[in-house]
């Protein structure tokens, strides 16, 4: 396979007017130059019709000095996609963030041939001068990978309940992650937009993004995860704003938004007899290939499924042991995993209070994580 050479780097921007002077100047820093910016500025139609002193309506005016901004630039490789001015805008069910990025992914592929670096960020975050040197160092380290999976950390912003809140947030997603990597599951990837390259032939192999308003991100990484490798030991990280947003209906932003209280239900910190469940499952894949045994997920497949037989069709289909164990992996995908984890509903206890903790110790918390989650990322090749 070809080494990659040149990076597109595809930008949603909606209200990012503030955020867009810091961002072309991080771009311009980068010690690697051969690259393209595709930027889509975009909110819904309905906006620029809203009353004046509306929130929709200035996101529309901020949209507009935002386009205005970068037409000026004119030192940095920038193709524009308007969906923000009037009669540009989204409608329907078409718009948000998912629509955004499947805008610029299509708009990259028009320009680009398969062995194009596609790299996934936002408006909001920071990344070191050698962010695109070493996301390249690695793809070519490892050509036939589907996906780079980058390191994150969030800034806390100083403000005492919005960071307590980003805080409990990233350590639910790091303690989600550090489990699945310690059971090897190929759905071991935190799926966030700022956080994700990948190379336009694997896009083009999973039939791109499906479009939607929140979890676009997630359900491609999933893509990649059932048809390729994702590469996680990735020397480098981003910095994405902990910051609180209604304009998707879940992930950071939406997070942060319904402080610490309303997220134990909706980000519990599961406890390890679940995913333990899960490997001791996913260990017996082979002799499912030439027998029926009873797993201690057969129960929630059936119901999900609503057969009782859960392996049969695939034996059928598939006449090798490892094309078996791969479809079974399909089968009990990242979100399978999630929701038995949920329907399960056994919890960490010794996790710290987030709501009565001094942030110092919050952060540790996060810092401890964050080291260990590392370490785990550099052992990747067995799943």
């Amino acid at each position: 396979m070809a080494s990659y050479s040149h990076i597109s780097i595809a930008i949603p921007s909606m209200d990012e007017l503030y955020n867009l002077p810091s961002l072309l100047e991080r771009l311009r820093r980068q010690t690697f130059q051969t690259f393209s910016i595709y930027i889509c500025v975009n909110q819904p139609e309905d906006f620029s019709a809203c009353f004046h002193d509306s929130w929709e309506y200035n996101i529309y005016i901020n949209n507009q000095t935002s386009l205005k901004l970068l037409n000026a630039v004119d030192d940095l490789p920038l193709y524009i996609i308007d969906r923000s001015s009037i009669g540009q805008g989204w409608s329907g069910k078409k718009k948000g963030v998912g629509w955004a990025r499947k805008v610029l992914f299509e708009a990259i592929l028009q320009q680009c041939d398969d062995n194009e670096l596609i790299v996934s960020m936002d408006a909001d975050t920071d990344f070191d001068d050698d962010y695109f040197e070493r996301l390249l160092a690695t793809i070519n380290q490892h050509p036939s990978a589907s996906a780079l999976c980058v390191p994150y950390y969030h800034p806390r912003c100083g403000e005492d309940a919005t960071d307590r809140a980003m805080l409990r947030y990233e350590c639910y997603m790091r303690h989600y992650l550090i489990n699945l990597l310690e059971i090897q599951s190929p759905y071991a990837f935190s799926a966030l937009g700022s956080a994700m390259a990948f190379p336009a032939w694997a896009y083009k192999r999973v039939g791109g993004i499906t479009p939607l308003q929140g979890g676009e991100d997630f359900y491609l990484m999933q893509k990649f995860a059932k048809t390729g490798t994702i590469v996680r030991d990735i020397d480098t990280c981003v910095h994405p704003q902990g910051r609180i947003s209604h304009r998707v209906p879940f992930g950071t932003g939406p997070a942060i938004a319904r402080g610490i209280a309303n997220q134990e239900e909706s980000y519990p910190f599961f406890a390890a007899e679940g995913f333990q469940h899960i490997k001791q499952t996913t260990d017996l894949f082979p002799k499912l290939y030439t027998q029926d045994i009873e797993t201690p997920l057969s129960d929630f497949l059936r119901n999900q499924l609503n057969t009782n037989d859960l392996w049969g069709s695939l034996r059928k289909n598939f006449k090798r042991q490892d094309l078996f164990v791969h479809a079974c992996h399909e089968r009990l995908d990242g979100l399978r995993i999630l929701q038995y984890l949920k329907l399960l509903s056994k919890f960490e206890t010794q996790i710290p209070d987030f709501a009565t903790e001094p942030i110092s110790h919050l952060n540790a918390y996060r810092d401890e994580l964050f080291q260990k989650e590392l370490l785990l990322r550099k052992d990747t090749s067995n799943f």
